[in-house]
């Protein structure tokens, strides 16, 4: 009985050592993805900002500029990119919608993000857009890769169209969470007008006949969960003006916005609960149960030689016949 309990152990043993690397290197990136259908929205505030009247063609302080940012995932198409991709695909579209004080529209972007659902490695497909203008990105956006290391990614500025990297700074704590912090810098760039514009009677096209151009620079700081990849935080110094052109009315340029872009408290909170519970999930894949089968396939390793161990002298008379020596008479 207990030799057939030792191979019974020494089989589980086997099985759950085995069963150790597949969980890491094979379940993990099968299972930790991002959902096709995810949907969410974020919500930062730039207090005592400077801000352009287009009424007046003047640049004046404000108490407070709004900027939503929403992204909902599209499944359907998703599906179909997967068709041809050969992966597991998400599609995200995204809007950044500003608005001043007076609840009016500053500025509204539409963003259409495909990417890789595992390893947010960028995937170029029909549709990926900025402002309805195809663009084809290189690095990621919105969020870090599982498992993010300390180390400079190429990330996509969606204002300038172009990549850049976004340098590692080093670990910190927010909110009790360990973060990598990533900063990016944007020089001053020519960008494109807004296809949506906040008066009437201008658009992109009629602006930029005018002579004048757009410039943008800004300074973006993220703070990532690196377990999960997702930002816990995010902040934007953040700079846009208008130069030459006969729409400035002769001045040389005009800023058109400028603040230090910040979240909101009460999105901080949900998202710091939210990635904390989400970290557990990919610790389960990635540390918590591949170290957890090793370990269990090492102690039954153990004792499925302990009982052999034991087993053995028994088993070994019994095949020998050995007996125990009589005393000899005279």
């Amino acid at each position: 009985m207990r030799r057939r309990a030792g191979l019974i152990l020494l089989a589980f043993a086997v099985f759950f050592t085995a069963l150790s690397p597949l969980m890491r290197w094979y379940v993990f990136p099968r299972l930790a993805k991002v959902p096709a259908n995810q949907y969410q929205d974020m919500v930062l505030e730039a207090k005592g900002a400077t801000l352009l009247d287009y009424g007046t063609m003047k640049s004046r302080r404000v108490s407070n500029v709004t900027i939503v940012q929403t992204l909902k995932g599209d499944v359907e198409a998703a599906k179909k990119i997967e068709k041809t991709a050969g992966r597991d695909v998400v599609v995200w579209d995204g809007l950044s919608y500003v608005q001043g004080p007076d609840g009016k529209m500053v500025s509204r972007i539409p963003e259409r993000y495909i990417f890789d659902a595992h390893s947010q490695e960028p995937v170029h497909a029909t549709g990926e857009m900025v402002d309805n203008d195809p663009v084809r990105r290189d690095g990621i956006e919105f969020k870090w890769p599982f498992l993010t290391q300390k180390r400079d990614y190429e990330y996509f500025d969606a204002q300038a169209r172009l990549t850049a990297p976004i340098h590692y700074k080093g670990t910190q704590t927010f909110r009790g969470v360990e973060v990598y912090y990533f900063e990016q810098t944007i020089p001053w760039t020519k960008v494109p007008f807004p296809k949506v514009m906040p008066v009437q009677g201008i658009t992109a096209a009629s602006a930029a006949k005018t002579g004048t151009t757009r410039w943008y620079t800004t300074v973006r700081k993220f703070w990532v969960e690196p377990v999960t990849g997702a930002p816990v935080y995010g902040e934007e110094i953040h700079k846009e003006e208008l130069r030459g052109g006969t729409l400035l009315g002769g001045r040389d340029k005009i800023t058109v916005f400028a603040g230090h872009v910040k979240m909101r408290e009460d999105y901080i909170r949900s998202t710091v609960a939210l990635v904390k519970h989400n970290r557990q999930l990919v610790l389960m894949l990635t540390s918590y149960l591949p170290w957890g089968f090793l370990v269990l396939g090492i102690c039954l390793l153990s004792l499925s030689l302990w009982l052999e161990a034991r087993d053995r002298p028994q088993g070994e008379a019994a095949r020998t016949g050995t007996v125990e020596p009589e005393p000899v008479t005279a």
